[in-house]
């Protein structure tokens, strides 16, 4: 594991009420591309580590840590869908990047094809990664319910402290879609997500902003359209199985077919044998990710 992929550089980029803080691994060639990669619900920046690694400084890659998360979790709101991606348009604003690739990991999947129908002027294509279509809600959930059912351990860790870091390390190493590919990397990130002092160490995420960002992947009827009506060139990657190793993945063919995709328009595949978090951290899945960006398929 290259160590500057575990350790990138640092931004504080203005947006509206602050800052957000941004990491960036620069590309060997100052005038290679620049790729804005946007995380998960509950997750940071440090997420694409793996994505950073396999790409090799071909382009240089952004990954803010959206408002309510991490170093941006002093951020305030309002939160929503709609925020985080006008908050990744004037990321790529002040840093003069546009028109950029936008990639989006679970719910910055949805932010990505927001950001693309919201600021087309800023978004030149974009890569949705086991996200972006609204899916079915489990049999018998109500609506109110659906947040906890969907993303289960990974709210409710937001509830929980830990005596030490290592409890932490703990909790992922028990994660029945992470426990057995444990590495430097998975330690790196988790370990970013942690704020407090012992021993009440907690997640840096805001609950509010979970609450609410959560809601609207479920439910916003803006942000399920999105994906149908991408202004620019996209492409959909799916993991085989869940958020808890689950068969059964947030997506399949039958799904994908169900949803209304145009498949002419946003080609869709599966990446084999991956689950909800190893598409991000396996070296197949992150493969599969960075192939698209540095632009090993159209």
């Amino acid at each position: 594991m290259s160590q500057s992929s575990l350790h990138p550089e640092e931004l504080a980029v203005p947006v509206p009420g602050g800052a957000l803080s941004v990491l960036r691994w620069p590309a060997a060639d100052p005038r290679a591309p620049t790729v804005v990669a946007v995380h998960g619900i509950t997750a940071n920046g440090l997420a694409w580590y793996e994505v950073a690694r396999q790409l090799a400084g071909k382009v240089t890659l952004l990954a803010p840590d959206l408002r309510g998360r991490g170093g941006s979790r002093a951020l305030a709101g309002p939160y929503g869908l709609a925020r985080h991606a006008d908050d990744v348009a004037a990321l790529i604003n002040a840093l003069g990047l546009g028109p950029a690739t936008v990639v989006g990991h679970s719910m910055g999947a949805w932010v990505t094809a927001l950001a693309a129908v919201r600021h087309p002027r800023l978004v030149g294509r974009v890569l949705l990664v086991d996200g972006a279509l609204t899916f079915p809600l489990p049999d018998g959930v109500r609506e109110e319910d659906a947040l906890a059912a969907v993303l289960g351990p990974a709210l409710a860790r937001l509830s929980m402290t830990f005596p030490d870091r290592n409890a932490y390390r703990a909790f992922w190493q028990r994660h029945p879609a992470v426990g057995s590919a444990w590495s430097d990397g998975i330690d790196a990130y988790t370990q970013r997500d942690l704020v407090g002092r012992e021993p009440e160490l907690r997640s840096s995420c805001v609950l509010e902003a979970v609450q609410t960002d959560g809601a609207q992947v479920l439910l916003d009827t803006e942000a399920a359209a999105a994906v149908h009506r991408l202004p620019c060139p996209a492409e959909l990657l799916w993991a085989e199985r869940g958020l808890l190793d689950e068969a059964q993945g947030l997506y399949d063919a039958e799904r994908v077919a169900r949803s209304g995709l145009d498949r002419a328009r946003v080609p869709a595949s599966p990446v084999p044998d991956t689950n909800h978090y190893s598409i991000l951290w396996s070296a197949d899945g992150a493969g599969a990710i960075a192939s698209r960006l540095s632009g090993g398929h159209a």
